[in-house]
């Protein structure tokens, strides 16, 4: 699977873990050169809390694009080390 955005690939992995519907690539697939830490936090009941990161392809940014669990529940321990993507990111084989 590959992760693309602005013509870029952001991540390439055969290991992907898809929960509701999502790609979970793993961390180190991530093109971590592309990427910005973000601020935003968001809480999912039964993932837990997730962060974001922003990226920076091209000179464009594309804001908590990336998200990722750092300490996920148990019930989502599988996206440990795993991030996610959206906001126009393109995830295909």
């Amino acid at each position: 699977m590959k992760a693309i955005w602005n013509d870029v690939v952001i991540a390439e992995s055969d290991d992907t873990v898809v929960v509701e519907g999502n790609h979970y690539f793993p961390a180190g697939a991530l093109d971590h050169s592309l990427v910005i830490p973000s601020n935003t936090h968001t809480i999912c009941p039964w993932k837990g809390e997730a962060s974001y990161y922003t990226l920076s392809v091209n000179g464009k940014l594309n804001p908590d694009a990336v998200w990722y669990y750092p300490e996920p529940k148990d019930a989502a321990k599988s996206i440990l080390n795993r991030v996610a993507f959206w906001k126009g990111v393109r995830v295909e084989p």
